[in-house]
């Protein structure tokens, strides 16, 4: 009798367990997904015309409920000068979202901390057009770094 109350209390106390963990693991993902949804707006990609990844990143982002104004440039100079983005750290295209400028191709995993956070900082970049991201072909090979700018100087905002 003593040994199948206790197998009873320890049922009790794993199915408890279980659903504690599977309570803050939900309420912990939902969170993350509420910074994707509730901080939706119409944001702003500066784009060469003819640049198919740039419309590749253009779809990821209404994909993700974004609602997207593409402005078509011949030149991106001017808008990267704007925000003063230095050249090692610049893309095919820059996004504006909110008060910050997000410059390449970043995953919604860095968006979403970002908005979430709110940082101190001008934006983020992911310099160049690596393999997997979104709008680019390829499956990820490498960790992705992201950086944070302020007044042009960068530091590793997050690898993914």
């Amino acid at each position: 009798m003593i040994l199948k109350n206790n197998l009873i209390r320890l049922a009790i106390l794993m199915i408890l367990t279980i659903s504690f963990f599977y309570i803050i693991n939900f309420a912990t993902y939902e969170k993350n997904a509420l910074a994707n949804i509730n901080n939706k707006q119409t944001v702003e990609v500066f784009k060469t015309p003819s640049c198919g990844c740039c419309n590749g990143y253009v779809s990821f982002l209404e994909k993700e409920k974004f609602k997207v104004k593409q402005t078509d440039m011949g030149s991106l100079h001017t808008i990267k000068q704007k925000f003063n983005i230095p050249l090692e750290m610049q893309s095919c295209h820059t996004t504006i979202m909110d008060k910050y400028f997000i410059e390449g191709h970043v995953p919604l995993e860095a968006i979403n901390k970002l908005l979430k956070e709110q940082p101190d900082i001008d934006g983020i970049a992911l310099p160049g057009m690596p393999i997997g991201t979104p709008g680019m072909p390829g499956d990820k090979d490498e960790p992705y770094v992201i950086y944070q700018l302020i007044d042009g100087k960068f530091s590793v905002f997050m690898t993914i």
